[in-house]
């Protein structure tokens, strides 16, 4: 992988998503109006919110069947028993619990605050918002490949997509914008075998280029009103692969110090 100048470019007034709208065509739409000229070297970073509007998992929480289950365990952390039984829906397992917090570990093995729930930007009005939730895709890979498929046949070359979300992290104050899919490149460079300015071959040494993407991205996007869910990324040469996902982002159970 090769990385020179990065140019992240938010394309501008994105129109609001529904459910059944193609984000390709969308995109292309934005990228011919803010007059683009896409070359190969780009990534695509899109907001996973968006991309859960369009495959229509917006949930009305009137509609939702709560379980014994989960309103013992709404009772136990003072959240709504209709949310909760959505996050052990999308959720295979529960990290940690407390009032005001649960910590699942999403059915895609991303551990995050209620396995990914969000009531904010939404797409619904004040008055609806509070009884409105958004899940995450249910195949965030599959998203990214779908959409990459779409721009790379429409432009005529490979166009990698990362999809990303905001999670906070363990022993650090803040959210930071993480991969949760990501289709066409190695999210992982692995530079073992590498040697550093002093000539010492790199022993473990392999930055998440697909989070650190997704990380940058997320600031150009902003978190509240500026509807900037789309990035243009310019200047990645990253290493093609089309069996990459974000689970190479996850580290195995069995090396895991803190479960």
């Amino acid at each position: 992988m090769k990385a020179g100048p990065l140019h992240l470019i938010p394309l501008q007034d994105f129109p609001a998503v529904a459910a059944g709208d193609s984000l390709g065509a969308l995109i292309l739409s934005a990228i011919t109006g803010q007059g683009l000229a896409p070359e190969p070297s780009s990534v695509v970073v899109i907001a996973q919110k968006v991309v859960s509007k369009a495959e229509g998992r917006l949930v009305c929480l009137d509609t939702v069947k709560v379980t014994p289950e989960a309103r013992e365990l709404a009772q136990e952390t003072g959240k709504d028993d209709r949310l909760v039984t959505l996050i052990l829906q999308e959720s295979k397992a529960l990290v940690r619990v407390r009032p005001g917090l649960i910590i699942a570990e999403h059915r895609t093995g991303h551990i995050l605050a209620n396995a990914g729930i969000d009531s904010s930007n939404v797409g619904v009005t004040d008055d609806e918002a509070g009884g409105h939730v958004l899940l995450w895709p249910e195949d965030p890979d599959a998203s990214a490949k779908r959409l990459s498929l779409y721009l790379s046949e429409a432009l005529g070359f490979a166009v990698p997509v990362v999809i990303n979300d905001s999670l906070g992290r363990p022993w650090r104050m803040g959210t930071v914008g993480f991969a949760i899919g990501v289709s066409g490149f190695e999210p992982v460079w692995d530079q073992v075998g590498e040697r550093d300015l002093d000539g010492r071959v790199m022993q473990v040494t392999a930055p998440a280029i697909a989070d650190s993407l997704a990380a940058a991205a997320s600031l150009v996007q902003g978190e509240t009103d500026q509807g900037q869910p789309v990035v243009w990324v310019e200047g990645l040469q990253a290493r093609e692969s089309g069996e990459a996902t974000a689970g190479h982002l996850l580290r195995p159970v069995e090396q895991d110090m803190f479960r």
